[in-house]
């Protein structure tokens, strides 16, 4: 039978580890706390932002929202940034991307405190994870993805993983990720020759393309583990992976649902994350 590898699963085994660092941060003095940065009201912006509010509620973790005006100027977002990031009593900074086509993403990604910096966008951030610097952040999708991999006993060393999709955002950095914990890595993407026969032979299959019930039955078989990371709308309006869930999941050993899969974790991801960067910069300032 299918195992549902199911993220709120995931998220309740990690939030008693987050509960006891939190206590201990704050028998040092230090009260944990999120900033996100919102330009605009973007539903996708509003309904992750509702989701990390509520976990973070849950967890008693302080969370601040900047809203800011869709048609700020790029000088004006740029001072409200940098009083954000100069913040002692923000510990780590969200900021929702795409920014508005008027304003520089790269900007922001060049100029966030790199120990501020909770989802892992900046260059820094990246360099660290791709030379297996524990210090540094991978964003909070690949990240969740080993959380649910770990929570759900799936062996990593040694094993075949294939990853559709290249992005800086989730194909990248769980690639490397991945081979921190031994595992034999292959990227799919657009280019790629015959990718169902790749995808058959692996024994962990990533579906990251973003696009919808692009995986189906075709890329699998019995012994597949397949955790699906995409967020898609169907033709009938409903949420979906990039996985074709009703044709893939009779077949294979593990699968993770859209809605309730991998994005279900990435929260507490999230919160694992603001709890790091504090513990790092109270030590970058005891230094």
């Amino acid at each position: 039978m299918t195992v549902l590898m199911k993220g709120a699963e995931v998220s309740a085994a990690m939030k008693e580890s987050l509960l006891a660092e939190l206590s201990a941060l704050k028998s040092e003095g230090i009260e944990p706390k999120l900033g996100i940065v919102r330009v605009g009201a973007r539903p996708d912006d509003l309904s992750y932002e509702r989701g990390a509010l509520k976990r973070f509620d849950g967890l008693g973790i302080p969370t601040q929202v900047f809203e800011l005006p869709e048609d700020i100027t790029q000088a004006a977002f740029e001072t409200e940034f940098r009083k954000i990031n100069d913040d002692p009593s923000v510990h780590g900074i969200l900021v929702f991307q795409p920014l508005p086509s008027h304003l520089d993403n790269d900007w922001v990604r060049t100029h966030i405190n790199p120990l501020k910096d909770v989802d892992g966008m900046s260059p820094l951030s990246s360099a660290k994870v791709f030379a297996g610097d524990k210090d540094g952040f991978a964003p909070c999708t690949p990240s969740a993805v080993m959380e649910m991999l770990a929570h759900y006993g799936v062996e990593l060393k040694g094993k075949n993983v294939t990853i559709v999709g290249r992005s800086m955002v989730v194909g990248r950095p769980l690639a490397m990720l991945m081979l921190a914990e031994h595992a034999t890595v292959t990227i799919c993407h657009t280019r790629t020759v015959d990718m169902p026969s790749i995808c058959k032979r692996a024994d962990i299959l990533v579906a990251a393309a973003g696009k919808a019930k692009m995986i189906g039955a075709d890329y699998v078989t019995e012994h597949s583990i397949v955790a699906d990371v995409g967020i898609n709308v169907d033709p009938e309006g409903k949420l979906c992976g990039d996985v074709d869930f009703d044709a893939v999941s009779p077949i294979v050993r593990m699968i993770s649902p859209v809605p309730g899969g991998v994005g279900a974790v990435t929260t507490s991801v999230l919160a694992k994350n603001v709890l790091k960067a504090a513990r790092l910069l109270a030590a970058q300032k005891k230094s």
